[in-house]
């Protein structure tokens, strides 16, 4: 890294020099290693613990309504109200936190988030009263929001450009990985004949916090973004970093690495002002903006019209025990995984633009068939559950994309505040109405209530499709500099770089 002699730091307000740097090209050009597994494994398994967080709570939701749970709450309010609220808190942290991992760099954020998870989860588990429930689920939701933006934004910046889809992809639907784990833990701590009705449930949560504390352990050896690193004044931090990186690989491969192809020119800078971040977003990007939203607040709408009413669906119309759900969700959940797992790959090979479109398309016409076969009366438990699995399989892949492309569409000052912002906006229009909704929807004992669900759920996720058909970008394979040209850029590198806007 070398320092440009042809603009002063006092150009730009906030600045602290003018460096050259190779660090995105180095970073590129790595092959997959075990230090990559290391970032996969410390930042990734985070969505393990949504997944169990969410399914969780929707299992155990009629077990807290009983006599003797130890709680004075109706389902309802379980799967409608304190739902809304964990969505509510996760909106509330991903901005929150969102704007302090723009300013103050990757880990400290992604280690402050999981414990604000961790403490607010063990409080769960000591409810004794509805209103204690319902905090500290926002309170859950309010770290795991702040996760989704600092992760991310790690992630995407970490991981080579010839593999960032779908490793990203596989990253968010290890969520459903969660999801199985809930389900099937929920099956053996809702058993009265092992654990007391008001027990089985604090230890669901408890078990979260125990997972949450091993995937602490393991993230302390998560470095800092080179990216994030070189713009906000710690070139040499970056460049130490990423020269240990590639001694590492070296070594376990054998072989010397290629050289980077280029470098960049940026103006450094402490911090970028939120009304920089806005107009970059808003007027330099306005397609790109309406794509994430469409794509944040379809999927948000098709999950909600399916997961959080799955369990009352499965008692109210097939009479399936609240014990047994939770073998159906295993099944679904195992869906959702295993479609970012198979169609990540073609996320790097046919393109975003294709993909995108398709398995959102796909999904919502999915969903479509099986409220037709739902309201003639044609499914049974299993194949409505079938269904769903089918339907899901698409719709993750999909769905693990929304976080992609807002990840990788805008300039690297403005990624996680983006994310955080789109994450916020569409999961509060389809995650924090959707569960009101759709509660009263799938709990009324209605068939036509619950084709409504799904046809909402449909609508949105098929127009959300369209839009990625028109406005997805061409992201596959090339480096975040140059799908969006970062603001720090000088004005001699931009046109020389290969940033491109």
């Amino acid at each position: 890294m070398t320092a440009a002699a042809s603009s002063s730091p006092a150009s730009v307000p906030g600045s602290t020099g003018t460096v050259t740097t190779s660090v995105p090209a180095r970073l590129d050009r790595l092959p997959w290693s075990r230090w990559h597994w290391m970032i996969v494994i410390g930042l990734g398994t985070v969505w393990i613990l949504d997944g169990l967080e969410v399914t969780i709570v929707g299992n155990v939701a009629g077990r807290l309504a009983e006599e003797g749970s130890g709680l004075d709450i109706t389902a309802a309010q379980v799967t409608g109200v304190a739902a809304a609220l964990y969505v509510a808190g996760a909106c509330a942290g991903a901005l929150f936190f969102g704007r302090l991992t723009d300013r103050y760099g990757r880990k400290k954020l992604f280690m402050a988030t999981l414990a604000v998870y961790l403490a607010a989860t063990a409080m769960t588990a000591l409810s004794f009263e509805s209103w204690w429930f319902f905090l500290f689920r926002f309170l859950t939701g309010f770290g795991i929001g702040g996760e989704y933006a600092a992760i991310n934004s790690a992630i995407d910046e970490l991981i080579p450009s010839l593999y960032r889809g779908r490793v990203d992809l596989i990253i968010n639907g290890s969520y459903w990985l969660g999801a199985i784990g809930g389900a099937l833990l929920s099956i053996v701590m809702l058993d009265t004949a092992i654990f007391p009705k008001d027990l089985g449930w604090r230890l669901s949560f408890a078990l979260g916090v125990v997972l949450g504390l091993v995937i602490l352990l393991v993230r302390r050896h998560v470095p800092e973004s080179p990216r994030w690193q070189f713009i906000h004044g710690k070139g040499e931090e970056a460049e130490a970093l990423v020269t240990s990186v590639e001694r590492e690989i070296e070594q376990e491969k054998g072989r010397p690495l290629p050289p980077p192809a280029g470098e960049i020119t940026i103006q450094q800078r402490k911090s970028i002002g939120f009304g920089l971040i806005a107009r970059t977003v808003f007027a330099r990007y306005p397609r790109r903006a309406v794509l994430g939203l469409a794509l944040f607040i379809g999927q948000a709408f098709l999950y909600n019209a399916i997961t959080f009413g799955f369990g009352t669906i499965l008692s109210t119309f097939f009479d399936v025990p609240t014990g047994n759900t939770g073998y159906y969700f295993a099944v679904i959940a195992a869906g959702n995984f295993l479609g970012p797992l198979l169609l990540g790959p073609l996320f790097d090979t046919v393109g975003r633009r294709v993909m995108i479109s398709s398995t959102y398309l796909l999904s919502g016409l999915l969903l479509f068939g099986t409220a037709w076969l739902f309201d003639r009366g044609s499914l049974t438990a299993t194949t409505l559950t079938a269904c769903w699995c089918v339907v899901l399989f698409f719709a993750s892949a999909g769905a693990s994309s929304a976080y992609l492309t807002v990840s990788e569409i805008f300039p690297m000052e403005t990624r996680a505040m983006a994310i955080a912002f789109f994450y916020a906006l569409g999961t509060a229009a389809g995650g924090i109405s959707g569960p009101l909704i759709f509660a009263d929807l799938t709990e009324s004992g209605v068939v036509s209530d619950t084709v409504l669900a799904f046809q909402i759920g449909a609508v949105l996720m098929c127009a959300a499709g369209l839009v990625a058909a028109f406005l997805a970008v061409k992201a596959e394979r090339r480096s975040l500099e140059d799908i969006a040209t970062p603001l720090s850029v000088t004005g001699a590198e931009a046109g020389a770089s290969k940033a491109t806007a």
